[in-house]
């Protein structure tokens, strides 16, 4: 016993020794990063010309691979950059090669509604065609009847409780009635879950978790390979900008349209062409609510014409023969957990005796989310002159831009032609009278040109012209652009008319771009950096979940920021002791080989120095000219050289990869993820074939010259 206490208590030493030198790293990264702002303002000899290649690297894609520095130099950098604004002339094989076997890339909406369905939206269609098979029925009907029994049960307690003490003894301890059985939910029954997984397999039939899954090792796989480095970064970029929410009902199922079709072909276009496809987008409709946006008088009208509004309202909402979605997706329902398409499989019937009758009537009306936000974050700008009566005049303008069939059914009135979840105009739905925005008169009767008006109202407003310049500025030059220099990128738009692609030209000869102050003055985000550390070590990836799951505990899981504003672009947002400490681990964990479909070979820099007898300073200086280009401030290498002689701590990983969609999506529970963040476990240097190699890899990777850009 006393040799066991006496190893535990070794143990224990020797770890919370690893712990404190990490976390010291950790805070003397987190005290040269933060002071950015600073420095900016400090006058700084102008670059030499490898820095400016590296800077360019850095800002125009995302950091050099192996040999790129020279082949740039051999090449001009002018030559270059004119380069990178022509991705359509770039050859980019190895990319789409590389992209070639994410299937679901190529598929319309259409075709992934159909082969990759929600499970109740399944049984519901079989239910419809009679071709439910029995085992599946009969799973189905007792789930229902057990969420039957405990919503009864629930009710019975609650209109008991002021009768009896019984009531009481049912509640919670701040009175709340206890949850339904969780048996009565599908997630938790795994019988049911079996049931659907065996019968999709058979059928050809995949989870649509694949979907989001492919998309993002797409980003992912294009931002590592492709020699449209630019082309990668816009769609970055402009992903954020116009951002979307994955997890949200049937974006799911939108956004491989979203990307391939709206952002894609729209980079370097004229600004006014990317707003319209981000508007006319069924994922951005899903979204910001748009599809649902009806003019008050449109009952009126639409009863008249076809049956009314109620019809056709509700065909929209339920698609072919099925309920109809009775309340508007909440990304706060059910206790933070986003409600899904088609999650239950209850009949009409049993619904009705579960939901008082007000609750099943879908609220009609007008919806501002879209006209706010196309206004604060997509063009104007928070300050950029609007009022709430604008707001309200430009929701009116988009009245009946909605989706066909959101939910992936066809419509079932006669003689609708369309494919599920396309955009289309629907004139019944629409306020067609006057309206006035930002001063302008918008006649009566205008139709689908009401929303077209507004847009080109906003892509030509000077304010647009000014918001778009300073995030512009902001993402390739410094967190806080110079107001002149703001000014001039506004001045370029507004003469290209609004052209993107003239718009970075001018933004990449200025002053500003070129200086010294905006060499390494911004923080790479968890994806560049993950992207940059496996092309600054030649290194190979499948961009699947493993991969991913990092990006995501850095902070930044693809598609999965909730709030339409998108991913924060200062360094203040990304550099705390928790979030470099997730860097760290990262660095570690890839330098030795331990992501799942990710590889490095760190050997094929070190010229056969791969024992543990190698001169550790000799490797350092190998891998110093590899990743940073030997360009070092000697504090940071003197930090680097001491805590080679360190114990270095590495986080505890998964053995499973991470597939679970809320997983993906960054969803877990936030005591789950500060225990990842604070977890560590002392290395295994004998599992480990190159264990100094690894130390000064994973080190030089989460240095402050790394982590800037």
């Amino acid at each position: 016993m006393k040799a066991l206490k006496s190893e535990f208590r070794a143990s224990f030493i020797r770890m919370a020794r690893a712990a404190a030198a990490f976390f010291s790293v950790a805070a003397l990264l987190s005290s040269t990063l933060v002071p950015l702002a600073s420095a900016q303002t400090q006058h700084k000899p102008s670059l030499s010309e490898d820095q400016r290649i590296l800077h360019v690297l850095n800002r125009l894609g995302f950091g050099a691979r192996p040999g790129e520095v020279e082949r740039v130099r051999a090449m001009g950098l002018e030559n270059y950059i004119r380069q990178q604004l022509e991705p359509s002339k770039i050859e980019d094989a190895v990319a789409e090669a590389k992209v070639r076997n994410l299937t679901t890339l190529s598929l319309s909406t259409t075709e992934l509604y159909a082969k990759f369905p929600q499970p109740g939206m399944l049984l519901r269609q079989l239910e419809r065609r009679g071709e439910l098979p029995s085992e599946l029925a009969g799973l189905r009907d007792a789930r229902v009847k057990g969420k039957g029994e405990s919503t009864a049960n629930t009710a019975t307690a609650s209109s008991s409780k002021s009768d009896s003490a019984e009531g009481t003894m049912m509640a919670g301890p701040d009175g709340a009635q206890p949850p339904a059985s969780n048996a009565a939910r599908p997630e938790n029954n795994q019988e049911y879950r079996r049931a659907i997984r065996d019968y999709m397999l058979k059928n050809g039939l995949q989870p649509p978790q694949r979907i989001i899954a492919e998309l993002q090792a797409s980003r992912i796989l294009r931002a590592v390979y492709s020699e449209r480095q630019l082309q990668e970064v816009l769609v970055d970029f402009w992903s954020n900008h116009f951002n979307i929410y994955a997890a949200k009902g049937a974006d799911r199922w939108l956004l491989v349209s979203y990307d391939r079709d709206t952002i894609r072909p729209h980079t370097m276009s004229k600004f006014s062409e990317l707003l319209r496809a981000t508007a006319e987008s069924p994922a951005m409709l899903f979204y910001l609510d748009n599809f649902q946006s009806v003019s008050p008088n449109a009952s009126r009208a639409g009863a008249r014409q076809q049956g009314g509004l109620r019809d056709l309202f509700g065909q929209l909402m339920r698609g072919e023969g099925g309920r109809a979605r009775r309340r508007a997706l909440n990304p706060n329902a059910r206790g933070g957990q986003q409600q899904q398409p088609g999650m239950t499989t209850t009949t009409e019937s049993a619904e009705q005796q579960a939901r008082p009758q007000q609750q099943q009537r879908q609220r009609r009306g007008i919806n501002e989310n879209y006209a706010r936000e196309l206004m604060e974050l997509h063009t104007l700008g928070v300050d950029g002159g609007y009022t709430q009566k604008d707001v309200q005049e430009v929701a009116r303008c988009f009245t009946g831009w909605t989706i066909f069939a959101p939910r992936g059914l066809r419509n079932m009135e006669r003689g609708a032609r369309g494919e599920p979840g396309q955009f289309y105009f629907n004139p019944r739905l629409h306020d067609d009278g006057e309206k006035t925005v930002l001063g302008h008169r918008i006649p009566a009767g205008g139709g689908v040109r009401d929303g077209l008006m507004v847009l080109d109202i906003l892509a030509h407003h000077p304010s647009t012209a000014k918001f778009i310049a300073k995030k512009l500025a902001r993402r390739f030059v410094m967190d806080e652009p110079a107001p002149q220099l703001i000014d001039r990128i506004a001045a370029a738009f507004t003469k290209s008319d609004g052209s993107i692609r003239e718009t970075l030209r001018a933004l990449f000869a200025s002053p500003e771009f070129n200086s010294a102050e905006a060499y390494r003055a911004k923080i790479k985000t968890p994806f560049e950096l993950a992207v940059s550390s496996i092309r600054t070590l030649g290194g190979e990836t499948n961009g699947g979940p493993a991969i991913h799951q990092w990006i995501s505990r850095m902070g930044e899981p693809l598609y999965g920021y909730q709030a339409p504003t998108g991913y924060p672009d200062k360094a203040e947002n990304w550099v705390n002791t928790g979030a470099l400490l997730e860097r760290l681990n990262f660095a570690l964990v890839l330098a030795s080989n331990r992501i799942s479909g990710t590889r490095v070979d760190l050997s094929r820099f070190n010229a056969g120095a791969t024992n543990a007898s190698a001169d550790t300073a000799k490797i350092m200086d190998r891998f110093l000219e590899v990743i940073v280009q030997r360009d070092i401030s000697p504090k940071t290498k003197a930090m680097l050289l001491k805590q080679l002689n360190e114990p270095m701590p590495a986080p505890t990983v998964s053995n499973s990869e991470m597939n679970d969609e809320a997983e993906a999506m960054g969803q877990q529970p936030l005591r789950v993820r500060r225990r990842e963040r604070q977890e560590l476990a002392r290395v295994d240097l004998a599992s480990v074939s190159n264990p100094e190699l690894v130390k000064v890899v994973g080190l030089i990777l989460g240095s402050p010259e790394f982590q800037r850009q």
